[in-house]
């Protein structure tokens, strides 16, 4: 059984919608506002953390940070933002390709006034390809000579690092190394993560070592695996479900929930129809008793 000792959550899709669980404690849906049916639930029991996922179409749009304090007259107790995600990816990839001159200006108008508030913000989440720390580079660079005045050399400040990383365990392990020896003294959350496209065995195996690694890091605050409930539907490969076709927790649904082993493959029993299965979600939801949040198939 695996009992995490820090904050999880899941991402995944729309097919199998969930009922709040006490089981998760946050979530993100690429989205600065959150999904409606979780908007009352008290962030002390469900937080949502906001994204700004990419660059707003018209220069100098400040929205975000608009939205952003528009939730927090409305009640709703803000602690945390995501920034990009995966500026040096581009759109057929799930990346909002990005570059970080443009980010830099955005992040100015929209993040730091939130980090001004006393909001922690997190750094662009790029991916986990050899693009992704150049990019970063050159965003702190451009976002720090935006925020200097003068002979006044201000550094562009954010509270915590995000990690993606879709390959082994040796190279998750080596990507967070990296990220801790460019931003040391940074906490990290890993907002996505899995080894994509593998074996069942391996696949499960991943998990439960990355799992028990992470629990183990004190800079290592948050982790959101990035899964699917359906075989059918997951674009990280059919064995990273953490439903069966018929709606019965596999083994790493079961142990994301802190819960024993079931034995169960994701490809175990006769797969619905889409139409057929969202009359289902309820119960699937109720089963897994997780947070489905749309993140959308590419």
């Amino acid at each position: 059984m695996f009992i995490f000792s820090k904050p999880v959550t899941l991402r995944f899709g729309t097919a199998d919608d969930a009922i709040w669980p006490p089981a998760l404690s946050w979530y993100y849906n690429y989205k600065p506002l959150p999904e409606p049916k979780y908007k009352d639930i008290p962030q002390s029991e469900f937080e949502f953390v906001p994204m700004l996922w990419g660059a707003p179409e018209t220069k100098g749009d400040t929205s975000f940070v608009t939205t952003i304090k528009d939730l927090i007259k409305s009640g709703v107790n803000i602690t945390n933002v995501l920034g990009f995600n995966e500026p040096d990816a581009p759109y057929s990839w799930g990346g909002s390709y990005l570059d970080p001159i443009t980010a830099a200006q955005v992040w100015v108008d929209n993040i730091k006034p939130l980090s001004d508030m006393g909001i922690r913000v997190g750094l662009p989440a790029c991916t986990g390809g050899q693009d992704g720390l150049p990019w970063l580079r050159t965003f702190v660079r451009e976002c720090s000579a935006l925020v200097s005045t003068g002979n006044k050399k201000e550094n562009c400040t954010f509270d915590f690092v995000t990690i993606h990383w879709y390959g082994s365990f040796e190279g998750l392990a080596s990507h967070m190394g990296q990220y801790a020896a460019e931003f040391p003294n940074k906490t990290m959350w890993i907002t996505e993560y899995n080894f994509a496209h593998q074996s069942l065995e391996d696949t499960q195996a991943f998990y439960k070592t990355s799992a028990e690694y992470f629990d183990r890091l004190d800079f290592v605050e948050r982790y959101s695996l990035f899964g699917a409930f359906r075989s059918d539907v997951s674009n990280v490969g059919p064995n990273a479900a953490m439903l069966s076709n018929d709606g019965r927790l596999t083994d790493i649904g079961a142990w994301y929930l802190g819960k024993e082993s079931t034995g169960i493959k994701p490809t175990d029993g006769q797969s619905v129809s889409v139409a057929v299965r969202h009359t289902m979600s309820i119960v699937s939801a109720s089963l897994i008793g997780a947070a489905a949040i749309s993140w959308g198939l590419f």
